[in-house]
């Protein structure tokens, strides 16, 4: 009777639970692992990483999930991640030490919070075609000529960092009166917008439409509407884009640890990084898949093989020590407040 009891190969928790963006668990981005682990996978799709964090908090345990850099101490604040060694990660050494060296990530002893894998922009996307020669600022996304055909990304670290850059506060660390400035920018947008979201498919949808004629949006949307012939630009406003990294974490209740190291492991080989470059726009963590990238697709992509040459021109979104009250001000705003 006891063998009844026994776990199987194909029991659920052999699969690695992964929790992570919606286009992120294509299988292009760990052939191996699933060579070596067939079915071995089960991915769940969150809106942005605060609904991530959110969600663990409450008691959800994937074994690996895929935030961004700002919000790692919020998740080890909350006692929610393990160490993650890095004498087990076979391509820790490819990491650019920009990303590898990033100071919330470091957990003493060669262990890490994060094993980065990917970063990219976040910027205004526009049609050409709709709006001419407009100035290279995102306070476009405050142009009234444009009321209620524009959209922004509903996130803390995308568009209350925006509103704080145009308002001339530091918006990693501001004052309660520095805050009031930025719900006053926020209101000024308000009434403007379409919508708040983080469904790129939709906003895409949309500009390709007309329906928008400029978004908040990532370096993947300017890729896909390209791809379909829309005429798009993705803008380099003068304010400067935002940049992004965000990566790995392993949870502390992980119940397939070795799984999970199979998985980064996976995630992290040259042609993992040479897709998430070539087919969405996005840049990865590890020089041997730029190494993977012609010169003339990373030029076409607008994306350096240098990641230092993009963080010389952009806003790094790194953690917010007001996240939490920020986002409660946002959703204030949101709401009419």
């Amino acid at each position: 009777m006891a063998t009844a009891f026994l776990p199987g190969p194909a029991m659920a928790q052999d699969k690695l639970q992964y929790f992570t963006w919606s286009g992120y668990e294509l299988p292009e981005f760990n052939q191996s692992f699933l060579a070596a682990h067939p079915d071995g996978m089960e991915a769940t799709m969150f809106g942005d990483d605060d609904d991530a964090f959110t969600k663990v908090k409450a008691g959800f345990r994937p074994d690996v999930a895929h935030p961004c850099y700002d919000k790692i101490a919020r998740w080890n604040k909350e006692g929610l991640l393990q160490p993650i060694d890095t004498s087990r990660i076979e391509n820790w050494d490819d990491i650019f030490p920009v990303f590898r060296d990033l100071p919330d990530l470091q957990a003493g002893d060669g262990k890490v919070w994060m094993v980065p894998w990917d970063w990219g922009n976040t910027s205004v996307l526009y049609r050409t075609d709709l709006i001419e020669n407009p100035e290279q600022s995102w306070s476009l996304l405050w142009d009234k000529q444009y009321a209620g055909r524009m959209a922004t990304i509903d996130a803390v670290h995308d568009t209350p960092l925006v509103a704080a850059i145009l308002a001339g506060v530091n918006p990693f660390d501001m004052t309660a009166d520095e805050m009031e400035k930025v719900a006053d920018k926020l209101r000024e947008q308000r009434p403007l917008l379409s919508s708040y979201t983080t469904d790129m498919t939709s906003v895409e949808q949309s500009l390709a439409s007309g329906e928008l004629v400029a978004a908040m949006t990532w370096n993947a949307s300017a890729v896909a509407l390209k791809k379909q012939g829309v005429a798009v630009e993705f803008m380099k406003p003068k304010e400067g884009m935002l940049t992004w990294a965000c990566g790995y974490v392993l949870l502390k209740d992980a119940k397939n640890v070795d799984l999970a190291y199979d998985f980064i492991n996976s995630r992290l080989e040259a042609a993992s990084g040479k897709y998430l470059i070539e087919a969405y726009g996005y840049g990865s963590s590890t020089k041997t898949a730029f190494d993977e990238v012609s010169a003339e697709t990373l030029t076409d992509l607008q994306l350096p093989a240098d990641p230092q040459i993009m963080l010389k021109e952009t806003v790094f979104t790194g953690p917010m020590k007001q996240n939490d009250d920020l986002a409660k001000m946002f959703e204030k705003v949101k709401a009419g407040g």
